[in-house]
């Protein structure tokens, strides 16, 4: 009969098995994410030329200070989804809309400018809102999707533009979409409350299009919440207010009150979703804060006007609704520009009185890729962690 281990080597064998468990553990834990790919869907936030496709170019000066011209994007250069593509490595998102020069292999993305999460029934001319809401643009991923792989067995070219079938899995779901949901309704003539009572049907939507993605294979997704719009040239001076109703740093206190609800609602509907959806990892990320402190703060931070418009044509903030960034108009029979940009946008928090300069965005990124202000904290190239994992690493 063979003899039993001695209690010495049961002890050794259980604290070596304890010390390889561990440090398998903290591999996994600690280990970057292996994103292949970046899925967004979103607004003018992080359009990469969705919008410019589909309904003409974002004229110059748009791109001037990083792609030295217009890029389809409604900025000076470079927004938050570029910058989170350059930290992980990857090249920046083609818009599916674009045909030209588009390289879908390691992404794509489907946000244009002025969508909505919930579909509008106006045109792009009557409001300025984009008839692509996010409802569109799961039906546009869900084409990709399948197409992508068919298109791709082709070989050739297409197979070197097109993502392979598992990069789905590995991809990061970017989502930054919501604002002009706001701002549609107060442009409608909607009061708060009214406004107000709709948040629970777009975080219902919002919530079905992220289990739409999970259903085709997502697993990580990075989601947005939405900005101070009380902050923004655009709204203050279209829907004045009255003095009681602008805060210290000179924005409207109503339409951040419903920002700051709708972003209560979202981390509510993530948290579900973290329960309905058991094998994906999403992350909510509190943009809102730190947009709101460059607004209130910007001076300390190297923008010294954060309300004021850096590309705009007259008014309180450089901006005019009908006159805008790139503007021309005539003067004796001759066209002058007079949406120019301001001689240094790295000190503007606001590019057109819509959207935010480049310097704003890396700004702002610079403070997200960490994890700081996120939920749970975990840094961007860890994202692709559940909850759990992030936890115990935290």
């Amino acid at each position: 009969m063979a003899s039993l281990p001695s209690p010495l080597l049961l002890t050794t064998i259980s604290v070596l098995l304890s010390v390889i468990l561990t440090r398998c553990s903290v591999a996994v834990t600690t280990s970057p994410c292996d994103f292949t790919a970046i899925f967004n869907f979103g607004d003018s936030n992080s359009d990469t030329g969705g919008l410019s496709a589909a309904f003409g170019q974002a004229s110059w000066p748009h791109g001037e200070s990083f792609f030295g011209g217009p890029a389809g994007r409604y900025c000076d250069g470079r927004l938050i989804v570029d910058f989170i593509a350059e930290g992980l490595g990857l090249p920046y998102l083609s818009a599916y809309l674009d045909s030209v020069g588009s390289n879908f292999t390691h992404g794509a993305n489907f946000a244009t400018a002025g969508s909505t999460i919930r579909p509008q029934n106006t045109t792009l001319r009557q409001s300025g809102f984009s008839p692509i809401s996010l409802d569109d643009q799961w039906v546009e991923f869900n084409d990709f999707h399948r197409r992508s792989q068919i298109v791709r067995r082709r070989g050739g070219v297409f197979k070197k533009l097109l993502p392979k079938k598992e990069d789905f899995s590995r991809a990061l779901y970017t989502f930054d979409i919501g604002q002009n949901d706001l701002t549609a309704g107060y442009f409608s003539n909607m009061t708060t409350d009214e406004v107000r009572a709709y948040v629970p049907d777009l975080l219902n939507h919002f919530q079905n299009i992220v289990k739409n993605v999970y259903s085709q294979g997502g697993r990580r997704f990075w989601i947005h919440n939405t900005g101070p719009v009380g902050c923004l040239p655009y709204v203050l001076d279209r829907i004045p207010v009255s003095p009681s109703q602008i805060d210290k740093a000179g924005c409207a206190t109503p339409f951040n009150e419903v920002a700051r609800y709708f972003n209560r609602g979202l981390k509510k509907a993530v948290k579900q979703l973290r329960k309905d959806l058991p094998l994906a990892a999403l992350t909510y990320v509190d943009l809102y804060s730190l947009k709101y402190t460059l607004f209130s703060q910007g001076r300390k931070y190297g923008f010294p006007r954060p309300l004021i418009t850096c590309c705009g044509h007259g008014g309180k903030y450089n901006y005019n609704m009908h006159i805008g960034c790139g503007a021309k108009i005539k003067r004796h029979g001759k066209e002058v520009l007079v949406g120019k940009p301001c001689k240094d946008p790295s000190t503007s928090v606001v590019w057109d009185g819509v959207h935010l300069s480049q310097a704003a965005n890396k700004w702002i990124f610079d403070r997200i890729v960490d994890g700081s202000f996120s939920d749970p904290p975990v840094p961007l190239k860890m994202a692709c962690f559940r909850k759990e994992l992030a936890s115990d690493q935290h």
